[in-house]
């Protein structure tokens, strides 16, 4: 055992991973619905291993929270600049304004119990859920004109307060979103019957009489007929048959034709297709599986089966796309024979609903043959096609710059005030996430390695703090005393009360709306999944992802300030 705790203490790298295994392993473990989560997990374990005490050097967790904050900042510019000039104003007023009650209820509490900066840090952070704070809390403390032995303590404290008010801010926001809410907002079956009539609303098409228009996210088929049918008396064109096609009310195209043994791919609409003829169609399923025994009978016919189609990432880049909806996409001419299958912004996947509208920087996955999905992605914006390769010069002279910035110390009334470096590496993300969806053929930072900086970049900071922590957690958790519990109860509770009332009465938000906005605005995705299950709709992502994206950035740097307000 001494073998093994001077091992962990000359090589630190090893107790990190082994932090980080264990904590990732706990995180994913379940209760009904209860779960630490990774964060909080890590940390913990964390405590755990540090009771060797571990010396462990102190860039090591400043570079990762740099890469996590960056990965932050770049996975929701986008949305965060596009929303600030689009139709999603109300949103990011509303996120804007809960926001600041996280903020004012948090400091109010912090002021009432007399809390110290280290405290008031960890409460807001754990309260609100919002984990980075953790570290601009650190860097801003580091920034106090106090003694070193004060910053120490306070620096000790804050994992501590995180840890004792993350749990009631994760399920209890989650228990008051989910049920406490919808009687709020007049009892959970209105609530539900309001938001099948908004699914009904969002799935009506302004251009297309079928009200399921695209009413759910399933994959684009094929399939082959023979045309049989007293349609095809006389031969019809391509044409003609998307015209009835059409008429029917359905989204489905003619990909192939096979007419005397031979195959014609992509026919252009003067090609007739007469009785005996083969055709293959395609579209989302829910149109293809209709009847459609007007053309003939299903044939299995696997050489004509049997072609390449393509289903590609695309970014939403281009001007004429901005601000569509799905349903004005999907009349445009460039999109004929185009499926749309996903659609995701900021990392969280949307309804595909008719009116359900786009941002700048949304990634759409369409399906069908490669040249009609060419000419599609250069209309829409970029195909994301899938690569390996981040852009490593974007992401280090980004953090580069941004954190340098953030270095910059400024004196107000005698108090040294800055960003910080990770307050500066988060706006350089947002900025350059931001200038990557104007102009998206470089900065390529691939889904993957964006999870990866974003977990294990805030992750392996967080192990760090809880086995350096760890000798004084114990200590702390005495000198804060239980009630802070109780503080973080009520700076959890009163703002996602006090939202759920503005969003109502001032915004006029619908309620599904309401509750994604709320959760949105506190960056709490556990608390989107249970309002969903709650309302058995995903019309509530509708309100999170644009709420998110500023809530993300807001709390970071609210963060800062309500450390320098308790110094």
């Amino acid at each position: 055992m001494n073998w093994l705790i001077e091992t962990f203490r000359e090589n630190p790298a090893i107790p990190i991973f082994l932090t980080l295994g264990i904590g990732f392993w706990v995180g994913k473990l379940k209760y009904k619905t209860f779960s630490l989560g990774t964060v909080t997990s890590v940390l913990l374990v964390g405590v755990l291993v540090g009771q060797m005490n571990i010396p462990i050097p102190g860039p090591v967790k400043s570079v990762f929270f740099l890469l996590f904050l960056f990965a932050i900042g770049y996975s929701v510019g986008p949305q965060f600049f596009a929303a600030l000039r689009g139709s999603g104003i109300k949103q990011v007023i509303f996120a804007c304004v809960m926001c600041v009650l996280c903020f004012a209820v948090t400091l109010g509490v912090a002021k009432i119990f007399g809390y110290n900066p280290g405290e008031a840090a960890g409460l807001f952070g754990g309260a609100q859920t919002i984990s980075a704070v953790i570290g601009v809390g650190d860097d801003t403390i580091q920034t106090l004109g106090a003694s070193a032995a004060d910053k120490k303590n306070w620096i000790d404290l804050v994992p501590v307060c995180y840890a004792v008010t993350y749990i009631f801010g994760t399920i209890g926001s989650a228990y008051i979103m989910a049920y406490i809410a919808p009687m709020m907002l007049g009892g959970i079956k209105k609530v539900k019957a309001q938001t099948a009539e908004l699914e009904k609303e969002m799935n009506s098409s302004e251009l297309n009489s079928d009200p399921a228009f695209i009413s759910a996210q399933r994959p684009v088929v094929f399939r082959a007929y023979k045309a049989d049918g007293d349609f095809f008396a006389e031969p019809k064109t391509v044409d003609e048959i998307q015209k009835k096609i059409s008429d029917l009310g359905r989204v489905i195209f003619v990909d192939r034709v096979r007419q005397n043994g031979s195959i014609i791919d992509d026919p252009d609409g003067s090609v007739k297709v007469a009785k005996g003829d083969e055709i293959v169609l395609s579209g989302r399923r829910e149109f293809v599986i209709e009847d459609e025994s007007w053309i003939g009978p299903e044939v299995a016919d696997y050489e004509l089966l049997t072609f390449n189609v393509e289903q590609i990432p695309v970014m939403v880049a281009t001007k004429q796309c901005a601000n569509l909806t799905v349903d004005q996409l999907r009349h445009t001419p460039q999109m004929k024979g185009v499926a749309i299958s996903k659609i995701t912004r900021g990392g969280h996947e949307l309804p595909v609903y008719a009116k359900t509208q786009l941002m700048r920087g949304d990634m759409i996955t369409i399906t069908g043959l490669k040249r009609e999905v060419d000419g599609a992605a250069s209309f829409i914006g970029y195909a994301d096609r899938p690569t390996k390769t981040t852009d490593m010069v974007f992401v280090g002279l980004g953090i580069f710059i941004g954190a340098l910035i953030g270095a910059i110390t400024i004196h107000l009334g005698g108090i040294p005030v800055s960003l910080s470096t990770s307050g500066g590496a988060l706006i350089a993300g947002l900025l350059l996430g931001w200038l990557r969806s104007k102009h998206p053929t470089f900065g390529r930072i691939p889904d993957s390695s964006v999870w990866l900086l974003n977990n294990l970049g805030l992750n392996m900071f967080i192990a760090v703090i809880g086995i350096t922590a760890a000798p004084t957690f114990v200590s702390g958790i005495k000198e804060v005393g239980w009630m802070l519990f109780v503080a973080g109860i009520i700076a959890t509770t009163l703002p996602l009360i006090l939202g759920v009332i503005i969003g109502d009465k001032v915004f006029h938000f619908p309620a599904a709306i309401n509750m994604g906005c709320c959760a949105g605005s506190r960056t709490t995705t556990a608390t989107l999944g249970a309002i969903q299950d709650a309302l058995g709709s995903s019309v509530p992502a509708l309100g999170y992802t644009v709420t998110y994206a500023i809530g993300n950035t807001l709390l970071i740097l609210m963060g800062v300030v309500i450390t320098l307000c308790c110094a």
